[in-house]
């Protein structure tokens, strides 16, 4: 008889096993039955931990959060500028580390609250520059959801960063679209370029912040 011992049932292997399928299956294929599948344990061992899909996409996205900001320090001579362009890449690379990671963390509700140091020390920076905390949390949120948001649109066409989904080549659609010559060629400034392209659109997001609310310097 094997006397190997299992590490314990608990939300944080579950939530580690789902990552890892994530990856092989995407969030359609991952289901509480392939979960536990993998653990080797009956589906409804995981309802003691998950009452259903959403509460364990809660806790994935929390994992994601937890493993974005291990180890990472926050610069407190950034600007406020500083720390939006920091924030966001660093969202933009983790989702990217998963399939389908913009979709689980879109939404989802962290369940701890490891995000509230990070959060108030944003707040705090933003204060200091001038924004009520109204307008800091306007900005913040309109660049995060930004970031969401073209990442998704980015995981659409690359599922994974060296993959393609069938139905994005840039010349087959310019072929498509001869008639409608502006349409033809703008796909090769929205299908590709991805990681100017982000770091075009958050420069306009934070331009318009700035713009909108005239924080002090």
């Amino acid at each position: 008889m094997s006397t190997e011992k299992r590490a314990p049932l608990d939300r944080k292997r579950v939530a580690d096993t789902a990552l890892k399928l994530l990856n092989e299956v995407g969030l359609d294929g991952l289901s509480l039955r392939v979960i536990a599948r993998e653990l080797d344990v009956k589906a409804p061992a995981l309802y003691w931990h998950f009452k259903d899909k959403q509460a364990l996409l809660d806790e994935m996205a929390t994992e994601m959060y937890r493993r974005m900001v291990a180890g990472a320090a926050l610069d407190p001579d950034d600007t406020w500028q500083e720390r939006l362009l920091k924030a966001n890449r660093g969202l933009r690379a983790a989702l990217l580390g998963y399939r389908d990671g913009a979709k689980v963390y879109s939404g989802s509700r962290f369940t701890g609250t490891d995000h509230a140091r990070e959060m108030e020390e944003n707040l705090r920076l933003f204060t200091a520059a001038g924004f009520s905390l109204a307008e800091a949390a306007r900005a913040a949120s309109t660049a995060h959801a930004y970031t969401i948001g073209f990442v998704t649109e980015e995981q659409g066409v690359r599922p994974m960063p060296d993959e393609r989904r069938e139905g994005y080549d840039i010349e087959e659609r310019a072929r498509l679209l001869a008639d409608f010559p502006l349409s033809a060629a703008v796909g090769q400034e929205i299908f590709q370029g991805y990681d100017e392209g982000f770091e075009e659109g958050l420069a306009l997001v934070i331009a318009g912040i700035e713009a909108r609310y005239r924080p002090s310097l």
